[in-house]
């Protein structure tokens, strides 16, 4: 019976799921205090605000990639199509709320913070070293919230369906794996970047 219910797609036991959440609303507040924070620290111009959003945003943002694109997705890769459907119900929610948040967070404070260092000014000698920067982590933000939150909401509706397609959720989740791996090697030259700007 499981054997057939891959074999077309649909996972064995489908109709007993619970609804699918796109947005998982208990991660709201969380996600609203967060952006609250940055703009509050942006709004004060505070100097240790800054500095924390975007180190732990960029932090997380940096980990987030690297392991779901090295570690996550080879064992996604290898696991049945029902398998990835339990997991994708699981996991995709919680992305949906997770990267927006990160890059908003990362992104806002980081150009604050050039302002502040005066890197933005084309005189300073780090100021090609940030339009570097901003090129590779625009890259990556564009990737992030035009690519990969699509493909997660495609995902979460796709699960949402009596009948949900496995081959879909499948392809989609390998494209997610592959894309945030991609970034996840972008992010290497951020690192880089990012400790020749502070050394």
């Amino acid at each position: 019976m499981a054997v057939a219910a891959e074999a077309r797609g649909a996972p064995d036991g489908v109709a007993e799921r619970p609804q699918v959440q796109v947005v998982p609303l208990r991660g709201l507040p969380i996600v609203a205090l967060v952006l609250i924070g940055v703009i509050v620290a942006i709004a004060r111009d505070e100097r240790w605000g800054l500095v924390f959003c975007h180190v732990v945003g960029g932090g997380l943002w940096t980990g987030i990639d690297l392991f779901v694109g090295f570690v996550v997705g080879p064992i996604v890769g290898r696991m049945s199509i029902p398998a990835r459907v339990e997991f994708s119900t699981k996991f995709m929610p919680k992305m949906v709320l997770i990267i927006p948040t990160i890059v908003t967070m990362t992104l806002a404070a980081g150009f604050q913070l050039a302002r502040q260092d005066g890197f933005l000014d084309t005189s300073h000698p780090n100021h090609a070293w940030v339009v570097a920067s901003m090129c590779v982590v625009g890259v990556m933000a564009v990737i992030a919230l035009a690519y990969l939150e699509p493909a997660s909401i495609a995902v979460l509706f796709e699960l949402r369906k009596p009948q949900p397609d496995g081959e879909v959720i499948a392809t989609l989740m390998r494209r997610f794996m592959y894309t945030a791996g991609i970034t996840g090697a972008m992010q290497v030259a951020t690192l880089v970047i990012m400790t020749r700007l502070v050394s």
